[in-house]
């Protein structure tokens, strides 16, 4: 992928048709209120733009003041011009960045005259305009990587201060390593002040599908009224180095096509939302039932269990990979509505399914009826292991829920596992490999402890982009 006007990619259309427009609205608390303080960092000048600009008015219209760095002047935007050294394109992209901060500027502090004037017979503050701002950090365009320290400053003077913030930066996984590089580094931040995080996706939409991840349908949509879509338009062709030529010349084509654009005339902006994260104490055992239950009250599918072709696929690695064809007593740890439990019961005499929300072992319970070897129990582990599943077990499920528990929480549900495993029996393993947020852990972190922990063999090992499949054996003859 080189990211110019040659690549072609995924249809917009694609996108339509897999649901981008259905997905759910971003939560209020994403967007910082009066005395709040949004900082948002655009890699190159019109990455604010293409992937922000709306959130940019959202946010001044509630009264926040934004604050945007800039890291380079996309210097390096069209490097094979005839007409244009890096050193022009630098000077002009610059121009057009501050015209479009002041257009910005000015169509929020317009939308916030207009509300003043419609709302002067009622009491309370007016409507306002936070202030915008914004800062050169003066990056080489496509060396950020070799600057991250830089860039890691310029966050922390920005955030200095500031009580309730979110960073708002380019998705860390958008395949453009400037991109990715100003992601991380706001993920870094966001840790470290407390703040919320969100991602915009640009080269995403062009090189990914659909049905490549289904990590995109968690994403969040901020809608955007009519004034605010006009006010990201303006805000586009403001850019006019990018999306029109610098002249006829080959070498000087425009970088931003029209069906390049296309994703983003849509109504509404896409961000992955990370809550600001209580460093002090993260999630674990003692906080996933109330957080669990909530999310299942929202959503009555929140991973897409039984519409996504990436779960049913990853159910059916999984199910595929067992060693054994049968297990007489097994247990499953976090099983959620239920899914993963019915594939698996049919390779058991008896499977105990265990899960922290009792909104999802509702729902388990009815996919799971004809199910007599089933016993669903609710319980937090590894406190709430079963009394009775405590040994003579010949395998242990623990999918996508080691990075639900504290690390000291992993430790002691893997000690128990040894525990309760027969010699031969299996610790079967499976998680997401990209950032969870909210949690102590990741996907890595899990199967490097178990097999810590364990100290035992994989006998199977499956990797893929998006998950780790790993199946632990306990030794024939060991015992704890």
């Amino acid at each position: 992928m080189s990211f110019s006007h040659t690549d072609t990619g995924t249809p917009e259309q694609r996108w339509q048709e897999a649901g981008v427009a259905k997905l759910p609205a971003l939560e209020p608390a994403a967007i910082p209120g009066r005395g709040g303080r949004l900082v948002l960092v655009a890699a190159h000048p019109d990455d604010e733009s293409l992937g922000a600009a709306g959130l940019i008015q959202a946010t001044l219209a509630a009264g926040a003041d934004v604050v945007v760095l800039l890291c380079t002047a996309g210097e390096a935007s069209h490097p094979q011009s005839p007409t244009h050294t890096p050193q022009d394109l630098a000077r002009i992209r610059l121009q057009e960045f501050d015209a479009v901060m002041s257009g910005l500027a000015a169509d929020a502090a317009f939308a916030a005259d207009t509300a003043d004037a419609a709302a002067t017979a009622e009491a309370g503050d007016p409507a306002g305009s936070g202030n915008l701002s914004w800062t050169f950090l003066d990056l080489p365009d496509g060396k950020i990587s070799a600057h991250t320290a830089e860039l890691d400053a310029g966050l922390a003077a920005a955030l200095a201060g500031a009580e309730n913030a979110v960073i708002a930066a380019t998705y860390r996984e958008d395949g453009h390593t400037d991109h990715e590089e100003v992601g991380l580094a706001a993920q870094r931040a966001a840790h470290a002040h407390g703040a919320g995080l969100l991602e915009f996706p640009i080269w995403y939409w062009l090189w990914a599908a659909p049905e490549q991840s289904e990590s995109w349908r968690n994403w969040r949509s901020l809608a955007l009224p009519a004034p605010a879509a006009d006010a990201k338009a303006r805000a586009l062709a403001a850019h006019v180095s990018q999306t029109a030529p610098l002249s006829d010349a080959p070498g000087d084509e425009a970088l931003l096509s029209p069906s390049f654009l296309q994703y983003f005339g849509r109504p509404a902006e896409i961000f992955r939302w990370t809550p600001a994260r209580n460093a002090a104490r993260p999630n674990g055992a003692g906080t996933a039932a109330k957080v669990f239950d909530s999310l299942y009250r929202r959503q009555a599918d929140p991973w897409a269990y039984l519409s996504s072709w990436y779960e049913q696929r990853k159910r059916a690695v999984t199910v595929a990979s067992l060693p054994r064809e049968h297990y007489d007593r097994a247990l499953e740890a976090g099983c959620s509505i239920g899914v993963l439990t019915a594939e698996v019961a049919g390779k058991c005499g008896q499977l105990t399914a265990v899960d922290a929300s009792s909104v999802a072992l509702e729902r388990a319970k009815t996919r799971l009826a004809n199910s007599n070897n089933v016993e669903l129990v609710r319980a937090e582990l590894p406190d709430g292991w079963p009394a009775d599943s405590q040994q003579g077990l010949d395998l242990v499920i623990v999918s996508e829920i080691g990075y639900f528990l504290r690390s000291g929480e992993l430790r002691e549900l893997l000690r128990r596992t040894r525990e309760a495993l027969n010699p031969g029996g299996h610790l079967l393993l499976c998680h997401w490999l990209h950032p969870i947020e909210g949690w102590e852990l990741d996907g890595e972190t899990v199967h490097a402890i178990a097999r810590e922990v364990t100290g035992w063999e994989a006998v199977v090992v499956h990797r893929e982009r998006d998950f780790l499949l790993e199946i632990l054996e306990r030794p024939e003859g060991t015992r704890d």
